[in-house]
């Protein structure tokens, strides 16, 4: 029978996780939970002691980065399905099942369509566009489902990518033709776009999409990154 670990890289995230690890208990059977894996990377704030407070939860420390927190997350846990969670985001009700029919469906791979917390009407559009399975509508922050045999065949996520490792490894999975859009919402955080400024967030985000299309390496987006947002 397939199970689920649920693998969250968190740094500094006192004010999301708790309210995350509490969501998942409520909209979730506990029978297709493998395990709950949360990797910290160096938190500073009160987010280790607040996981700790969740007895079933599991608590790791990794080197910064979220590819190695999500890396480590997935070789300590013992599900056959891995589902990567971003702190700040909130699955749909039977999320469980949903992602449990999809991959006895024979899809190996996958995410949820997205729902931005905020009525800005661009992050309102840009969120209608993630129902669609078109590559330049994908990103980490619609979490990702991915079978263990499928993710350790491709790898894993890249280590070298200190941002957009999400993006990474789904260009390895829609070059399989290994990936599905499940038509259900989770809910995010538009934090850093209400941090930035949506418009230049926005250009920057396509900045790096168009870089790495043209065969950026991992040190050059990370560089424009840091330089741009923040």
């Amino acid at each position: 029978m397939n199970k689920i670990s649920i693998i969250i890289p968190v740094l500094n995230e006192e004010e999301f996780i708790g309210d995350l690890l509490s969501h998942i208990a409520t909209v979730s059977v506990t029978l297709n939970i493998e395990d709950i894996v949360v990797v910290d990377g160096g938190s500073t704030d009160k987010t280790k002691e607040i996981v700790a407070t969740f007895k079933d939860v599991k608590l790791l420390n990794s080197d910064k980065g979220r590819a190695k927190q999500m890396n480590t997350g997935a070789k300590n846990s013992n599900g056959s399905i891995l589902y990567f969670l971003h702190a700040d985001a909130l699955p749909p009700k039977n999320f469980d099942a949903l992602i449990l029919k999809e991959v006895s469906r024979g899809n190996s791979a996958g995410c949820f369509r997205m729902q931005f917390d905020s009525n800005h009407w661009w992050l309102r559009l840009a969120s209608w566009l993630t129902q669609f399975n078109w590559r330049p509508c994908r990103g980490g922050d619609q979490s990702q489902f991915i079978t263990r045999a499928l993710f350790d065949e491709v790898g894993g996520f890249d280590e070298n990518f200190i941002i957009y490792e999400d993006n990474i490894l789904i260009n390895e999975l829609y070059k399989r033709n290994e990936f599905v859009v499940i038509n259900k919402k989770i809910k995010t955080s538009a934090r850093q776009y209400k941090k930035v400024g949506i418009w230049k967030l926005q250009y920057y985000f396509w900045s790096i999409y168009v870089q790495r299309w043209f065969g950026a390496s991992a040190d050059d987006i990370y560089a424009y990154y840091k330089n741009n947002v923040r």
